[in-house]
């Protein structure tokens, strides 16, 4: 990986040095995307043209249409106001470059709650208009109709056969997750001065810092070829035992 210019030292202990910061940041948003996206598509889908079904609608196109950083903007203020919290950066500045101790454990919660929401809120709308389409068109096929005609419930008729093929989009998304592990949300990184990989890299690609931007080209490049593979290996499975009929044995 050579040797940074700007930070003069290994290009590895750089990015080492925030790497476990932005899988944390990365993670926890990823659990909270999964999370809300998951049950509010499937009653989308289940009660479409509802009064939930419409008000979930405007929520998502709002989450859609809401740039990050100004959210972050609005987050920021509302968080200092409301709860007396100052979030810049993860943690409360005595316990940067100091060892995990409980107190910063919590300090990191009390800080990350902020960034999670602001840069899952586009996601989370993205998914769920994406599961409630493909649910929604799932429902209408013959074997559905053929899973109620033989006795089903509503529910294990739902949960068996449509909601498997509907999860397509959360895997394939899997392939675009990991590489946000090293790139991060890069604006709202630098809006909320998160110590993460989004703003080095940024500041690599300014600075010309060839060694240590090409170092993080090539982690998400490869990133990016595993996640793909993964996705790919886990979709394909799910979609040949799902695609029967209820009591059709695939082989």
């Amino acid at each position: 990986m050579g040797i940074s210019f700007e930070y003069n030292k290994p290009v590895a202990e750089v990015i080492g040095e925030s790497l476990y910061l932005t899988i944390i940041v990365a993670g926890s948003t990823i659990i909270f995307t999964w999370v809300v996206a998951f049950p509010i598509g499937v009653y989308s889908a289940t009660h479409q043209y509802s009064w939930g079904d419409h008000g979930l609608t405007l929520l998502g196109f709002l989450g859609l249409a809401t740039p990050n950083f100004l959210l972050a903007l609005v987050m920021l203020f509302l968080a200092n106001v409301w709860f007396g919290t100052s979030i810049g950066g993860l943690m409360d500045p005595q316990y940067v470059d100091q060892p995990w101790t409980w107190g910063k454990f919590v300090s990191v919660l009390e800080h990350l709650w902020i960034p999670v929401v602001v840069i899952g809120t586009s996601g989370t709308a993205g998914l769920i208009r994406r599961l409630r389409a493909n649910l929604l068109d799932e429902l209408q096929k013959q074997y559905v109709v053929t899973a109620r005609a033989k006795g089903l419930s509503p529910g294990k008729a739902l949960v068996k056969y449509p909601l498997r093929m509907a999860l397509n989009p959360f895997i394939a998304d899997i392939g675009n997750l990991l590489p946000q592990v090293i790139s991060g949300a890069v604006i709202v990184s630098v809006v909320l001065s998160l110590p993460t990989t989004g703003p080095i890299l940024l500041r690599a690609l300014q600075t010309q810092d060839m060694f240590l931007a090409g170092s993080f080209l090539m982690c998400l490049a490869f990133l990016t070829v595993i996640g793909v593979l993964i996705s790919r290996l886990c979709c394909w499975p799910c979609s040949i035992r799902g695609s029967g009929l209820p009591g059709e044995r695939v082989h």
